[in-house]
């Protein structure tokens, strides 16, 4: 009928399931439904089958059936396979693994497919039953001297996810005791009222939801599982003998309850290892025990247990240890002795430095007081013995080189150590040990070696921290005879040590074998650095040093040296590491390198810095193979240029140095004015002798008369004016210069009567010449004389002149003056250079003759005469040169130059027969 209802009467329906399963209180009232069974609990793995009834009331209200019943288990739908409907009220739901079961499991109802509503619910418990309890065992404590406790154990089981409650329960044959519950656990429990001498029955009881278990039971005499109190009040006394100590203790339990038997172990103060008195010497009750064959003056800690004395029971805890010291004793060997012989100062006298190690406290037996040192000469019997008492343990002698026996003795309190005998032989003439070996054991360093084949009564064994900044100490220690090999201690890892080996027989010694050992390697702590010693085109040879014996951490097995151009391939070369200089082959030349080196051991390696070097462009004796020929060829070529210069000496010096005239050998300062000189000129020979001169000859010209001469001959007389200026003013200078004598003083005219135009001036000669000197440029020459020869009163006057005017002077006579000398001159460079000249070819030769009258005087007319005169003295030149090699003033014309491009110099000059010769 519901089911016609609309979505309003749903609602309505869910209402009043509501209103039936709740009351207004909050309790249950009514249930539209249950489920059976309820919270159950469940063996895991088990199957379990729920029930869910509805009630006829919400049947008949809502019209609900079981085929709308639906299950979930903590809110997660149960498949529908395991449901199944009994009736209308009733379905269940079947789950064959309790494993997946979880909590909680609901029964709900879906009305009409739309509305899901909770009928009921149950709590699911899913577990074990509990096990058998197994290994039961009781032991009886005693806590005091009367009261003891028995507290049992044993092994639950396997979990049971549920609540287990375990019971200890145990019993008389005729009396059942109160069980024992344990507390927050489930597998002990102990018994506080027990009896001995009665067998007790004991057994544990496990129960939970699922079922109960019950352990095996044991059956016991209390007294059989006792474990008494330790030993207490223990105390340690020493006794009569050094080697024994006294124990005494209180015993807990009394012999009337349990006989006891002992243990008691011992052990030295500082080590670990215990040691125990046989159990047959402390198997009876007892409080004290002697405790024998201890050390003397050695301190012991004493622990003791006891137990039932037939065994039965348990042992109980040790006691608190207690210390007790032997008495001291005579000491029970000699100590080790060595010496270490240094023949630095002299070979003959030796520095013998005694060594010995100190006893140890069980071979002491006692604090040693000091050390007798007895020293024999065994070279020389009748020498004296020598005794010494050391409390150290060394003692340094000076001996002579010889053979000695050295005896020492340890004393304490009590006596003395047997003897410790050393012998020192003059040398070590006996056989060595063979095969020295080393090889790391864990911590330890064992040294090996094979005996030599002679009887050793013991070896000795020197090592020592080989060190690059300080001395070597030496330790040692000393083997049995039939011993072949040792473990150093105290040797530390990546450090070198030196490690010898002597064989000590009864009548000598021999020589000791050395080697060199690590405990342990390492990599080196830095690489080599490397350096260039001498670097040439092609190799360069790098040098490093060692790397001291701290740096190396092992032993170095090679050097690798790794070398390359900045961007080329990097190439290795591995170097012994004995060596300390490598040579690099096969470079470039004028190139720079980058090397580094590497040092390896048997554990790493490590490289050192890098260094750059270039190596050089030219090899050894290639820059002299080049420089030594060049040198050769220059001087060579010099030498041969100074042969040639001295064979063409003469030719040199005419280029380069020619043949100046010497002014203080010239005849022209012996000139007379007044008497001139007559030559003979008819024959050509004698046109020109040696040491005399022409006649000089005077042209008389107007000053004025200038119309009578064309301007070609005007042209030197134009020049000779623009250098008149530079003519006087170097006048004296070209007197010292040229060929001529000192000059004179000229002769003042005595019929002037004027004092104003009286002057005294001094004739000048002068020659002007252009001509090429071996086919150089034509270059203007001026050879000046000065003249002492005063002027004819004619001279003086200007009456004739070309122009005819009025006024005319007088024309000027001409005088004519013989050169000729008595002396004559060997040595006549200007007159040789006069010569070449006057040979020269006439084509070639260009000049004129220039007569300067020079003068004094303040007026103006002594400046009119001066250029009168040089007129006349150029028209005199160009009437006379008409035979023989004549200057032609026309010839200038061939190749004219300026007054300021000429250059000038000053040459004496010849004239043929009717001319003059100025200076």
């Amino acid at each position: 009928m519901c089911s016609m209802f609309s979505r309003w009467n749903w609602v309505a329906c869910g209402f009043y399931l509501v209103l039936n399963i709740c009351s207004p209180d909050g309790g249950l009232v009514q249930s539209c439904g249950h489920i059976i069974p309820e919270s159950p609990v469940l063996a895991l793995g088990s199957n379990f089958t729920a029930l869910c009834i509805l009630n006829e009331s919400c049947l008949d209200f809502g019209n609900i059936y079981a085929s709308q019943i639906i299950w979930k288990i903590k809110n997660k739908l149960v498949p529908k396979e395991q449901y199944r409907e009994i009736n209308r009220t009733v379905s269940s739901v079947t789950f064959n693994d309790t494993s997946s079961l979880a909590t909680p499991l609901t029964c709900n109802i879906l009305a009409d497919g739309q509305i899901e509503q909770n009928i009921y619910g149950i709590t699911v418990t899913v577990g074990l039953a509990p096990e058998k309890p197994k290994n039961l065992s009781c032991i009886v404590h005693q806590e005091s001297v009367l009261t003891y406790v028995m507290n049992c154990t044993w092994n639950p089981g396997r979990h049971t996810f549920l609540d287990t409650q375990f019971r200890l329960r145990h019993s008389w044959p005729e009396e059942i005791f109160p069980d024992c519950i344990p507390k927050d656990v489930n597998n002990s429990c102990t018994i506080t009222d027990i009896q001995f001498f009665v067998n007790t029955e004991i057994w544990v009881e496990a129960t939970n939801a699922l079922g109960k278990a019950e352990s095996d039971p044991l059956v016991v005499d209390p007294i059989d599982i006792v474990k008494p109190l330790s030993p207490q009040n223990v105390s340690v006394s020493s006794g009569v003998l050094p080697t024994v100590l006294q124990l005494c203790w209180v015993n807990w339990i009394s012999d009337a309850v349990m006989m006891l038997k002992f243990n008691i172990r011992y052990r030295i103060v500082g080590e670990t290892n215990w040691m125990e008195v046989p159990s047959e010497d402390t198997a009876s009750t007892r409080t004290s025990f002697i405790v024998q064959g201890l050390r003397p003056y050695t301190e012991y800690a004493f622990s003791i247990r006891c137990m039932k004395e037939d065994g039965v029971g348990y042992w109980s805890d040790w006691s608190e240890e207690k210390t007790g010291m032997t008495t001291e004793a005579q000491p029970s060997k000699g100590p080790p002795i060595w010496r270490i012989i240094d023949t630095s100062h002299s070979p003959a006298f030796w520095t013998v430095h005694l060594l010995w190690k100190a006893l140890k406290p069980f071979e002491a037996n006692g604090v040693i007081l000091q050390y007798e040192v007895t020293i024999r000469d065994k070279s020389s019997p009748s020498s004296p013995v020598k005794k010494y008492n050391v409390t150290s343990t060394n003692h340094t002698l000076q001996l002579r080189e010889g053979t000695y026996e050295v005896t020492l003795v340890a004393r304490n309190s009590v006596g003395s150590s047997p003897p410790s005998v050393l012998l020192i032989p003059a040398s070590n003439s006996k056989a060595p040990v063979k095969n020295l070996r080393t090889l790391p054991k864990h911590d330890k360093l064992w040294v090996g070696w094979t005996a030599p084949n002679s009887y050793v009564l013991k070896y000795v064994i020197e090592w020592c921290l080989v060190s690059s900044s300080s001395d070597c100490i030496i330790e040692w220690q000393i083997a049995l005879g039939g011993v072949q090999g040792v473990d150093l201690k105290g040797i530390k890892p990546f450090k070198c040590y030196l490690i010898t080996v002597y064989p000590l027989y009864a009548d000598g010694q021999g020589s000791g074998q050395s080697v060199k050992a690590y405990l342990k390697q390492d990599r080196p702590s830095k690489g080599p650095t490397v350096q260039t010693k001498k670097v040439g085109k092609a190799e360069a040879v790098l040098t490093w040093n060692h790397l001291t014996v701290e740096e190396q951490n092992g032993f170095i097995r090679n050097y690798t040296i790794l070398y390359k151009t900045i961007d080329g391939n990097e190439t290795v070369v591995t170097v012994d590491p004995s060596k300390t200089e490598y040579t690099l082959s096969s470079l470039t030349s004028d190139t720079l390198y980058t090397v580094r080196m590497m040092a390896s051991t048997d554990n790493g390696s490590r490289t050192g810095p890098d260094f750059t070097f270039t190596t050089q462009k030219f090899g050894k004796g290639e820059i002299e193979a080049i420089v030594v020929p060049v040198c050769l060829a220059f001087l060579l070529i010099v030498l041969l240029g100074v042969l040639f210069c001295f064979n063409k000496r003469d030719l040199i010096k005419k280029h380069i140095w020619p043949i100046v005239p010497d002014p203080s050998k010239s005849n022209i300062a012996q000139w007379s004015p007044q008497v001139p000189a007559k030559h003979n000129f008819s024959s050509k020979d004698q046109t020109y002798p040696e040491g005399s001169f022409t006649d000089v000859s005077v042209v008389e010209i107007e000053a004025d008369d200038k119309k009578s001469f064309s301007e070609q001959d005007l042209k030197p007389f134009d020049l000779l004016k623009k250098e008149k200026s530079t003519s006087e003013g170097h006048s004296s200078g070209i007197g010292g210069s040229s060929c001529m004598s000192s000059p004179r003083q000229s002769v003042s005219d005595s019929d002037e009567g004027d004092t104003t135009q009286n002057t005294s001036s001094t004739v000048q000669y002068s020659t002007v010449v252009l001509n090429g000197y071996r086919d150089q440029t034509p270059v203007q020459v001026f050879s000046r004389s000065e003249s002492t020869q005063p002027l004819l009163d004619s001279e003086e006057r200007s009456e004739d002149h070309a122009g005819g005017a009025d006024s005319t002077a007088q024309r000027q006579q001409y005088f004519r003056q013989n050169g000729g000398q008595d002396e004559t001159n060997t040595d006549r460079p200007c007159f040789e250079r006069t010569k070449q000249i006057t040979h020269a070819n006439e084509g070639d030769l260009v000049g004129f003759v220039q007569l300067q009258i020079s003068g004094q005087s303040s007026q103006p007319l002594g400046l009119g005469m001066e250029k009168n005169t040089q007129e006349a003295a150029v028209s005199n030149v160009l009437q006379t040169c008409t035979e023989g090699q004549t200057v032609r003033p026309e010839t200038v014309e061939e190749n004219p130059l300026s007054v300021d491009e000429m250059p000038k110099s000053y040459l004496p000059q010849t004239v043929r027969q009717g001319g003059y010769m100025p200076q």
